[in-house]
């Protein structure tokens, strides 16, 4: 039944059923926290820049104004990783309804892995590296819809769906490396956009690519995908930049955005943006700058901004420093680049 789904979809655009998601806020200014899980279960806590201990969702919410969280989901994380392996359905589930229970909306990201997945490995879960590519459609699916049921079953329903995470060249390699079959890695975008329709049909699918400020990349990728005959709703991008170079990305990046709506009339999502704690001046400048020329994008194309793990401390899971609270568990002021 998914399969045939999926292959009717591709030539009808099946549209699915289901509930309406609650409404979106009308720019998205929010934070990937995924790891919070994990932290708070290993004694993390958060203070505010007056050195007040409080809820990490309140003062990114009250503090720097944010409407939204951002959640990644893995299809069996190793339990036994104790920074990541609160990256299933259940706990993702949790922290959707904290965050949604403070009048927050949610982006569910789907990784398809049971680890990281980026520009530089789209490894199958485990359970299925030996799957026929029909097999494998049908688990994109059934995974899909069963992250989607395990939200909805919490009283959650995403405003916003990545059918993967950072698929510059594709996903589920090799079955779905863009580079090799670019119409398996369609394919696989229109079931997991068929799944997740099938539940909410309100909800917004995302195609998620790194490097916004690559034009070529997305040209080939987004464009590849489309004329293979894709269906998602908006394109997601990321920018990590360095303090000397952050505004000719912005630049650069808009201007990607924009040839996207022209050619694709497709939305942009800023999915994540980041840069190294010990530069908060440059990017609380970055931050206000991309957010205001993304939500100035003409006909309100521009739907969003989020930062990646902002409540990341210093070096935290094997050194990421890119995060925008210090040691002392106070927050830089890099995110006051979100307030209005």
């Amino acid at each position: 039944m998914f399969l045939c789904l999926s292959l009717l979809a591709l030539s009808f655009g099946y549209n699915g059923g289901g509930g309406a998601a609650y409404a979106a806020p009308s720019f998205a200014k929010g934070a990937d926290i995924s790891w919070v899980s994990g932290m708070e279960a290993s004694g993390y806590k958060w203070k505010d820049k007056n050195g007040v201990q409080r809820d990490i969702l309140d003062i990114l919410k009250t503090d720097y104004q944010m409407n939204s969280v951002r959640i990644r989901v893995w299809v069996n994380p190793n339990m036994n990783d104790f920074m990541n392996g609160y990256m299933n359905a259940e706990k993702a589930a949790e922290l959707a309804l904290r965050a949604k229970n403070k009048g927050m909306s949610v982006m569910l990201t789907l990784h398809y892995s049971d680890s990281w997945a980026d520009p530089g490995k789209q490894n199958k879960p485990y359970a299925w590296r030996n799957f026929t590519f029909q097999q494998l459609m049908d688990a994109v699916y059934s995974h899909t819809v069963y992250v989607m049921n395990t939200m909805k079953n919490k009283g959650v329903t995403p405003d916003w769906v990545q059918i993967g995470n950072e698929t510059n060249n594709g996903m589920l390699w090799e079955d779905g490396k863009a580079s090799v079959n670019m119409k398996n890695y369609a394919w696989l975008v229109n079931t997991g956009h068929n799944a997740v329709k099938s539940i909410s049909s309100s909800t917004k699918t995302i195609v998620h690519l790194s490097n916004g400020y690559d034009n070529e990349l997305f040209k080939w990728n987004i464009g590849g995908l489309i004329s293979n005959g894709a269906n998602f709703d908006m394109i997601g991008m990321s920018l990590y930049p360095e303090a000397g170079d952050w505004s000719a990305k912005v630049d650069q990046t808009v201007a990607n955005a924009n040839d996207m709506v022209a050619r694709y009339g497709k939305s942009i999502m800023i999915s994540e943006i980041g840069m190294d704690y010990n530069q908060a001046a440059a990017s609380k400048s970055f931050i206000q700058s991309i957010k205001t020329k993304i939500r100035s994008m003409a006909g309100g194309k521009g739907v969003g901004v989020f930062y990646w793990e902002p409540e990341a401390t210093p070096g935290y899971n094997g050194g990421y420093n890119k995060g925008a609270w210090q040691a002392d568990g106070k927050p830089t002021i890099a995110l006051e680049g979100f307030k209005d």
